[in-house]
């Protein structure tokens, strides 16, 4: 990945130690969610040599289902700053916001969201019931306890979702539900799969986008930043294939759906549509109390009306979306990666922060 020029803070007098934290991978291969849980590694050697280029002092763990390595490195090494890229250990979904949150019970200083907005963002049921509450537009939904009959009163098609998963994990071409009789079955090898509740959503015919958003600025004054958006580009397949981003389409390379679901980036749009969608944008990260970057994925419907799927607080940092999106601003990914160590470091108050003073393109 192309990074840009840096400024080097070598030679400066004092260097900030930066912990970059992530979830270790411990799925075997022949796991369904391999690919998803492993794409973690490929962001930590990209924030990690970004940081040291930089002059960081550059530290990494990795962490499964025992945290305490976390609190031991924490209180030994004692970072000025943890880059967080912790998405969550397989079969503890959980896991994901309680990264974050020992680490506001350590009082760390610590890029991207906080807990709570964690918590949010993955969580899709209460996310649609905030969305709506704010009146911002999401597609039509319905919400299926444990042990409840589905009832959807709407139009078909319809998607089924987990309600408590990200990365596309559970979702697949057979979600999609274009009758009454199928949808039964479908809510049921979800709830058996993933546990209840499952979301019964409309699936939109329009076009879908994933649009990137960042806080720029001193910790005072932090500006929104919406990003140009990417789209995902759904080319037709066989007969009943629907255009939905599935964990197959978006991870295995070598698949037919993967090859059908072409990512463009960034895109250029019309100007209302644009300015629609920043904000929307705009708007959900703020209502999602998101901090530092977030992504929202955005589908229309027949219109051309732009509706929010959902918002991720933590989504995938070394997408193709967003660092095209960055390249068409003129910024760069190292200069983001710097961007939110410095927000972090202003966070903390530290004076280690106060005697970096870099500049990156």
């Amino acid at each position: 990945m192309a990074r840009g020029p840096l400024a080097s803070t070598q030679g400066q007098g004092m260097s900030a130690s930066v912990l970059l934290l992530y979830n270790q991978p411990i799925l075997p291969p022949d796991h369904p969610e391999f690919a998803a849980e492993r794409d973690v590694l490929d962001t930590v050697a990209e924030c990690q040599a970004v940081l040291k280029e930089a002059g960081f002092v550059v530290q990494t763990l990795g962490i499964a289902h025992d945290p305490q390595p976390l609190l031991e490195t924490v209180r030994h090494y004692r970072p000025d700053v943890v880059f967080n890229l912790h998405e969550g250990v397989p079969g503890c979904s959980a896991s994901e916001i309680t990264a974050t949150a020992l680490l506001e019970w350590l009082n760390v200083p610590f890029t991207g969201c906080s807990s709570l907005a964690l918590a949010l963002g993955r969580d899709k049921v209460r996310s649609k019931y905030l969305l709506c509450g704010a009146g911002l537009p999401t597609p039509a939904f319905a919400v299926v306890e444990h042990g409840a009959t589905p009832s959807w009163s709407g139009p078909f098609p319809v998607i089924v979702k987990p309600a408590s998963q990200d990365a596309s994990v559970g979702i697949e071409q057979a979600n999609v539900v274009v009758c009454p009789t199928q949808l039964p079955g479908c809510v049921e090898r979800l709830r058996q799969q993933f546990g209840a509740p499952v979301l019964i959503e409309q699936l939109l015919a329009g076009r879908e986008f994933h649009v990137n958003v960042i806080e720029i600025g001193p910790p005072q004054q932090r500006e929104l930043l919406v990003l140009p958006p990417g789209e995902i580009v759904y080319r037709p397949g066989e007969p009943h294939w629907h255009p939905i981003y599935t964990y197959t389409a978006k991870w295995l390379v070598h698949s037919g759906e993967y090859q059908r679901c072409e990512v463009q980036a960034p895109v250029l749009l019309s100007a209302q549509l644009q300015e629609q969608i920043d904000q929307l944008a705009r708007r959900a990260f703020r209502l999602f109390d998101c901090r530092d970057y977030a992504r929202l994925d955005i589908r229309l419907d027949q219109d051309q009306r732009p509706y929010i799927l959902e918002i991720n607080p933590n989504p995938y940092l070394i997408s193709l979306i967003l660092v095209n999106a960055l390249e068409a601003i003129g910024r760069s990914f190292a200069w983001l990666v710097v961007e939110l160590v410095q927000a972090a470091l202003a966070r903390g108050s530290g004076p280690r922060s106060r005697s970096l003073h870099q500049t990156y393109t």
